[in-house]
């Protein structure tokens, strides 16, 4: 029986053929990607961005609002705390309370009062502050703090010495509230005391002039 031999010829014409298909497909142009695709995608990042640029705004004012109330609740205290009530005598002072926090007039105060009396009432910045009765049975045109000026005892007004004695380690003051004996190394400081026309209160208000007592500027001052 004769076999059959493949035709060199058709062997060739077939590997040609496979040749050209594998470099035709290799030059087929990879698929593009539509134009209104990519612009809808950096349309999208855009406002995703602006998003998160108000976002950030809207918290830095949060914040800063936040920031801004803290510091003025702790400053505003605490500057108020330095700032006088008033300044020099007569009306714009703080009214003089007794010990439960009423406000003291002056016509019930001194129809309740003896000539000479010294007695106590919340002055300014709430301090303990004697009112004094003059021989004319008006009020006196000065309070005298009553904090020691040696270590911020509250002294007591002695009746019979006739001056103010410190029962912490014996200052003692004349009725002026000037030294007379140590430790203490400065008189009593001095308020304004007045009183208002319009309602009859007893106001006290800084003294800010001379201390007659020492020629010189108040130490409070």
């Amino acid at each position: 029986q004769k076999s059959i031999r493949p035709d060199p010829t058709m062997k060739l014409f077939a590997v040609v053929l496979s040749l050209f298909a594998a470099s035709a497909s290799a030059f087929v142009p990879a698929p593009m990607t539509s134009s209104k695709a990519v612009t809808a995608v950096n349309m999208a990042a855009a406002e995703e961005l602006y998003i998160d640029e108000n976002r950030r705004f809207v918290m830095n004012l949060i914040l800063l609002g936040s920031a801004g109330v803290t510091v003025g609740a702790l400053g505003i205290p605490y500057i108020l705390f330095f700032v006088p009530p008033g300044s020099g005598g007569g009306a714009g002072g703080s009214p003089a309370k007794d010990a439960l926090g009423n406000d003291i007039f002056a016509a019930e105060y001194l129809a309740s009062k003896p000539v000479g009396d010294r007695s106590l009432a919340q002055g300014l910045k709430g301090d303990a502050t004697y009112l004094i009765i003059k021989e004319d049975k008006t009020l006196e045109t000065y309070g005298l703090n009553a904090v020691c000026t040696h270590l911020g005892c509250v002294v007591p007004w002695s009746t019979a010495a006739n001056k103010f004695q410190c029962p912490c380690h014996g200052s003692q003051y004349a009725p002026t509230g000037a030294v007379v004996r140590g430790p203490a190394p400065l008189p009593l400081a001095l308020a304004h005391c007045d009183t208002d026309e319009a309602s009859g209160k007893i106001l006290f208000s800084p003294w800010t002039e001379t201390d007659f007592r020492t020629g010189g500027k108040g130490w409070w001052n």
